[in-house]
């Protein structure tokens, strides 16, 4: 297990650098591919001294304070969504789960869209969205599985029903904000989209310790997920905590979800499609799958933002609505799937 993720990962690593060197030097002002590693490198502690700067001033500006931070902060929702996406598939074994199916995205832009209206936004410093939409979030994944519970179990089969009717419910309200607003009326339909545009460092800052304390969590899970797969009682038998490992896992991919929405807004179905397509490639194992997913999110958000900069340029589309018109026709893919072999 240990050689095939050094394999898959140290694949996915180099996919990963390749996209961050394409995603920073296209735009309305292209920039060789060498002359963006050449400004990355002379910001670099130590040895940037060493490499000189022959490029423009402007160039380094573009980079350095343009289109870095929102590469990274691509990166870093694409991770959040993607590891994320495959704790919910694991623990509630259900293959069409993913924060947004799952009502989890709405709930966290319900609670960054109610900041948004009443100017409360940096009420306790940047931290107030991110765990606003915590809470918001986690009361909209706790309302799900109590609609999808029966007779005290957890009915995996009406699960995304229940997430979907979340879902709906809570985007009524988020419209109803909507059209409350005056003056923040463009700030609330970005949650509604999705985007990453105008996006600085301090972004990249708030999000990055949720993500690795959420994801620290779940990486700790692959084997738990792994016997989860053979039924709840098998998993018990085997030695797992099953009440525990739920409440954990759950609980920490809501918050990097929460934590993704609260600076990217609702970018919808990464968590469905990565883990799917790993899934196809290295198979069902969640000690690799987790860990593959950050990766494979990153990989995905950053190629679906440069899509979204590129496409109609100078026109940027929403991330949301890109992610959204090559997700859904997937996960219609996916519910055909599993009613044939249902």
């Amino acid at each position: 297990m240990r050689r095939r993720l050094l394999l898959w990962g140290g694949a996915g690593v180099l996919l990963l650098l390749v996209s961050m060197t394409v995603s920073l030097s296209i735009g309305t002002v292209r920039l060789p591919f060498l002359q963006v590693w050449g400004i990355l490198a002379h910001h670099l502690p130590w040895i940037g001294h060493s490499i000189p700067a022959d490029w423009q001033p402007a160039a380094e500006q573009i980079i350095w304070r343009v289109r870095l931070p929102r590469v990274l902060l691509g990166l870093l929702v694409g991770a959040a969504l993607g590891v994320a996406g495959a704790a919910f598939q694991g623990v509630l074994r259900n293959p069409l789960a993913d924060p947004y199916t799952l009502g989890v995205s709405s709930g966290a832009a319900l609670g960054a869209s109610f900041l948004i209206l009443f100017g409360l936004q940096f009420a306790f410093g940047s931290w107030t969205i991110p765990v606003i939409a915590f809470i918001t979030a986690a009361a909209s994944l706790l309302s799900v599985l109590l609609l999808a519970r029966t007779d005290g179990q957890l009915k995996m089969g009406t699960v995304l029903l229940a997430g979907v009717v979340m879902h709906s419910f809570l985007g009524s309200f988020v419209s109803l904000m909507v059209a409350m607003s005056k003056q923040v009326i463009n700030e609330i339909l970005f949650w509604m989209m999705g985007s990453l545009s105008l996006r600085g460092w301090s972004y990249t800052l708030v999000l990055l310790p949720y993500l690795a304390a959420g994801a620290a969590v779940l990486l700790m899970y692959g084997r738990a997920l792994n016997l989860f797969a053979l039924g709840e009682a098998q998993a018990a038998h085997l030695g797992v905590r099953v009440e525990r490992t739920k409440l954990i896992v759950l609980t920490a991919a809501t918050l990097v979800t929460a934590a993704a929405v609260s600076v990217s807004g609702v970018v919808a179905f990464v968590g469905l499609i990565v883990p799917h397509l790993l899934r196809m490639l290295i198979g069902p194992d969640y000690r690799l799958l987790l860990p593959l997913s950050l990766l494979g999110g990153a990989i995905y958000v950053l190629w679906a933002d440069t899509i979204a900069r590129m496409l109609l340029s100078p026109t940027e589309i929403p991330l949301g609505v890109v992610t959204a018109f090559m997700g859904a026709p997937f996960f219609a893919y996916l519910l055909r799937k599993n009613k044939r072999t249902g």
